[in-house]
């Protein structure tokens, strides 16, 4: 009975370390951060990957439409000026995406940016599957993401996955896809990034 109940409490507190960090701007601040990119409405799989291992490490989703946004599940990109809301980040203009890539790509860390272009309609949905669809508990960030990207227009069947490897080779066979390849010496201690104005 002690044992059953000691193993109840382990689990338990395994879960909440595994919990997802709520986050709500203010609607002035989401309000005022809205940025709509020039252009045709996309989507962009961002992949963070072990240029030691080739593992994958992160994966997000920029999604640009009638404003351009980050889905960050369970990322660690937080900047004082940027509002969030449960790993939506707001405001992506030029500076924040910058910043954003550069956060990410290390001297360990290559990241790579996949580009598809959509329909205003599939952005719309986009924005709204991944406004709705909450904070993202660890290690989730690819499963979240395919998840949203199997319930759109187009992308029907899109393979659902926990590896952002996977999803990134996945996303590599939708027709039409650009990637872009960023790679950068900074030390892997990079988070003066999130202090610095954008």
């Amino acid at each position: 009975m002690l044992k059953r109940t000691f193993l109840g409490l382990v689990m338990l507190l395994g879960l909440a370390a595994c919990a997802a960090e709520p986050v709500w701007a203010p609607e002035a601040q989401v309000q005022a951060a809205k940025y709509r990119h020039e252009g045709p409405p996309t989507l962009s799989l961002i992949t963070v990957v072990n240029n030691k291992t080739g593992s994958g490490a992160h994966s997000g989703l920029m999604v640009s439409g009638s404003q351009r946004v980050i889905f960050d599940p369970a990322g660690t990109f937080k900047h004082a000026s940027i509002p969030e809301r449960n790993d939506v980040i707001f405001g992506v203009n030029r500076n924040v995406y910058s910043t954003y890539i550069n956060y990410h790509t290390r001297k360990s860390f290559d990241t790579y940016v996949q580009t598809i272009k959509v329909s205003p309609e599939v952005a719309e949905r986009a924005l709204r599957a991944v406004q709705a669809y909450g904070a993202v508990p660890k290690a989730q960030c690819s499963r979240s993401l395919t998840s949203i990207l199997a319930g759109l227009p187009g992308f029907e069947g899109f393979p659902q996955s926990w590896f952002p490897n996977a999803t990134r080779k996945n996303f590599a066979k939708l027709p039409g896809v650009t990637e872009q390849h960023f790679v950068d010496d900074d030390s892997d201690d990079n988070k003066y990034l999130l202090l610095q104005p954008i």
